[in-house]
């Protein structure tokens, strides 16, 4: 057999490399396919609340989500919190949102702590309907997620809400059902703790 030349091996690697890019552009997803921005469904004793996820934009905050979601570990959690301009007298930054976590009959499962994707980083923002995890530190959010209530700047990345000034973790937006949320919004509470808290009958993956 005849031995190939520099520029034919050249010419060979580069047809080998564009048919291996081919074949994973094929097995990839299509960019704004349903898959890039999942959508859940939030049943709760109140009514339903639709969110979609900003996948592209936040993608471990929407995995972690995604994976409580997916584990039915919501299921039997509830929105436990409201926050009004009324119930946070020692606060000199005040916030208007509800808050909910997962079953905590279930804590053994829950799943480790996550980074915090900042809104400096993200792109997004804390706006009317937005959909962010809770935490203390920063990379300590696990279950915990909230939903604004009118636009909330001081959530964002150097907001005064949280005195460290890294913000919250924004990873979504309600679609339908924001009359639901204001309507645990408004419920009783004991402070900021709904009494009775609002039950997450269960979250629903609907792509």
């Amino acid at each position: 057999m005849k031995h190939m030349g520099f520029n034919q091996l050249l010419g060979a690697l580069l047809v080998l490399i564009a048919a291996s890019s081919c074949s994973q552009l094929g097995n990839a997803r299509p960019v704004g396919s349903k898959t890039e921005s999942p959508r859940v469904l939030i049943e709760t004793q109140f009514g339903e609340i639709e969110v979609e996820l900003e996948h592209e934009k936040a993608p471990g905050t929407v995995a972690n989500f995604l994976r409580y979601v997916e584990a039915g570990l919501y299921a039997g959690g509830d929105f436990h919190r409201t926050v009004t301009l009324a119930n946070q007298p020692t606060n000199a930054v005040k916030i208007q949102v509800i808050q909910a976590s997962a079953n905590p009959a279930k804590t053994n499962e829950f799943f480790p702590p996550i980074k915090l994707e900042r809104t400096r980083d993200t792109g997004l923002k804390h706006l009317n309907g937005t959909v962010s995890m809770a935490r203390r530190e920063p990379d300590s959010a696990q279950d915990h997620f909230f939903i604004c209530i009118g636009d909330q700047p001081e959530l964002d990345f150097g907001g005064k809400r949280n005195p460290d000034g890294q913000g919250f973790g924004a990873f979504g937006k309600v679609i339908k059902g924001m009359e639901v949320a204001r309507k645990i919004h408004g419920a009783s509470a004991d402070g900021q703790n709904l009494k009775p808290a609002i039950r997450i009958q269960r979250t629903i993956l609907r792509e």
